[in-house]
């Protein structure tokens, strides 16, 4: 069944899963997600963001629309987070950029030889992820940092798209926090892998090891806090803990690490 017949353009809610079927490629599924104005919340926050502007970047651009995965399409390990910062990501067009959080996922990955460079300015600044992509449940900066179920629910084609395009490569998964926890389940699912019964919890360290429905295959899904500014400054979790998590991923996904 073609899917994009009976889709309008890119504010109608049935596009994610209309674009998202269409796309060949990772390339592709980051051009196509970058068009998105199906959730009219989002897409009104994201741009008023934008336009107002925080005032230590009156003099940027701001992205001001859906944020794309970040990495190579031939990952073998994938970070999950929960949504693009609104003065982050939403600033600077690309996952973890320009922001709390991202200073310190980012200083872990280069710290464990996952990234180029310990820091994440703006999408020119040359930083590339090393077997690594980074992606999210939902694109557009929520409001509180609180996308809703149904927005969620709406952007979850992308993610699941993501998923089918990175199955061959992929050997782990890193996700930050109980939202994308409960966000990628069904979406694993979806992609050809077998969920224990009870449903995994979400726990920092957790490392549960998922069965291809068919095939012999296995993906490790590690989860770990996120590297929120309140998890930090209250040392819920910390750079240590964070770089532990992703050497974990990396051994499962047979990624080479700096010592």
């Amino acid at each position: 069944m073609d899917l994009s017949a009976s889709v309008g353009g890119p504010d109608d809610p049935g596009f994610p899963a209309a674009a998202a079927a269409r796309a060949g490629a990772v390339p592709a599924l980051d051009d196509e997600v970058s068009t998105c104005r199906a959730c009219p919340r989002l897409v009104a926050w994201r741009e008023e963001v934008g336009r107002v502007k925080r005032r230590a970047y009156l003099d940027w651009t701001y992205w001001a629309r859906p944020v794309p995965g970040f990495g190579p399409q031939d990952a073998a390990l994938a970070i999950v987070g929960l949504a693009p910062a609104a003065h982050g990501g939403n600033r600077t067009g690309r996952m973890f950029t320009g922001d709390p959080s991202g200073d310190v996922l980012y200083a872990a990955l280069h710290a464990v030889g996952l990234a180029s460079r310990p820091t994440a300015v703006d999408r020119a600044d040359g930083l590339r992820l090393h077997g690594v992509r980074i992606t999210s449940p939902v694109h557009c900066a929520p409001p509180d940092n609180r996308p809703t179920t149904a927005e969620r629910d709406t952007c979850r084609p992308w993610l699941a798209r993501e998923f089918q395009l990175l199955r061959p490569t992929l050997r782990a998964v890193v996700v930050l926090g109980g939202f994308g926890w409960q966000a990628l389940l069904p979406v694993l699912r979806d992609a050809g892998w077998r969920l224990p019964r009870p449903r995994p919890a979400f726990g920092h360290a957790r490392n549960v090891v998922l069965h291809e429905a068919e095939g012999d295959g296995e993906l490790h899904l590690i989860g770990c806090y996120h590297p929120s500014r309140r998890n930090i400054s209250t040392r819920t979790v910390t750079p240590e803990m964070i770089r532990a998590v992703l050497r974990t991923a990396a051994d499962a996904a047979a990624l080479p690490t700096r010592a």
